[in-house]
């Protein structure tokens, strides 16, 4: 099978392939889709000292897509790249601006640590508008709009944005039951979530195993399911109707909540609207 001829039909050639690729080549695969940018624009030498694999890793990764070589693989990211800074205009200078911004506060202490998280911050903010489909958002809010009652589920760094999403709605007089697993009561209120409701659920690698668990069930039962994840090889973009997809780059060792947080807000906002 030839490889695919653009990034859309790329990652769909991943998430149906990853299962099948060694450990190895699915680090590469989590690599590439986390870090589209370095795919385009580094060396295959680059790359893989960054990945901590051997250069012949990545023509073997390339290949196993249906590509001759790491170029033909790279040039899909390229594309990519050339396509959003034309639908961007400002896009890759106001990136250069951020990491001139970044490097001219790099300095110890908490007002460097500061910049840092305001940097990282206004960068994720970005990418989420290249990243989130406007069909997908309307959609969503479609859907949660006409849900009898919406589930929100997230654990562990992905609480604070589950448990923002369930306030929020429920300030719309919406009924938003937020999931939690005290007393080990999680799965049993899952069960009871039917086809006319909808899990709202959130969830970044590492992922929670019984949020993954639960997300997939509900999908197996055609609960309707909206997932925040970060790529398409997350186990929640295969157990949900709609997925968002917030591929984040930081520099921090930390994962910025500023993007899904924002996302959340602007779901509960526009099925506001939606509700009039």
């Amino acid at each position: 099978m030839p490889g695919a001829r653009n990034f859309d039909d790329l990652k769909g050639d991943l998430t149906r392939s990853y299962p099948g690729l060694s450990p190895q080549l699915q680090n590469i695969a989590t690599f590439a889709l986390e870090h589209p940018q370095d795919m385009a624009l580094d060396t295959v030498a680059r790359l893989a000292k960054g990945i901590g694999v051997q250069p012949s890793a990545m023509v073997r990764f390339a290949q196993a897509l249906g590509y001759e070589g790491f170029s033909g693989l790279q040039r899909v990211f390229r594309t990519r790249l050339v396509e959003r800074s034309n639908n961007h205009p400002g896009l890759r200078n106001y990136r250069e601006r951020i990491e001139a911004f970044r490097a001219g506060h790099e300095r110890p202490g908490p007002r460097g640590v500061l910049s840092q998280f305001v940097a990282d911050g206004i960068t994720s903010l970005e990418q989420l508008l290249e990243h989130v489909a406007p069909a997908d958002l309307a959609a969503a809010v479609k859907l949660l709009a006409g849900a009898k009652t919406i589930y929100v589920l997230g654990h562990r760094r992905s609480f604070p944005v589950a448990y923002y999403l369930s306030y929020a709605l429920t300030q719309l007089e919406l009924r938003a039951p937020l999931l939690d697993s005290v007393g080990g009561m999680l799965r049993e209120p899952a069960r009871l979530i039917g086809p006319k409701d909808a899990l709202l659920v959130v969830s970044f690698r590492n992922y929670t195993p019984e949020v993954v668990e639960i997300a997939k069930d509900c999908h197996a039962r055609k609960v309707p399911v909206i997932a925040i994840t970060d790529n398409a090889l997350s186990p929640l973009a295969r157990a949900s109707r709609i997925c968002f997809q917030i591929e984040e780059k930081t520099s921090m060792p930390f994962r910025m909540l500023v993007a899904p947080m924002c996302l959340a807000q602007a779901l509960v906002v526009a099925v506001g609207e939606q509700l009039g």
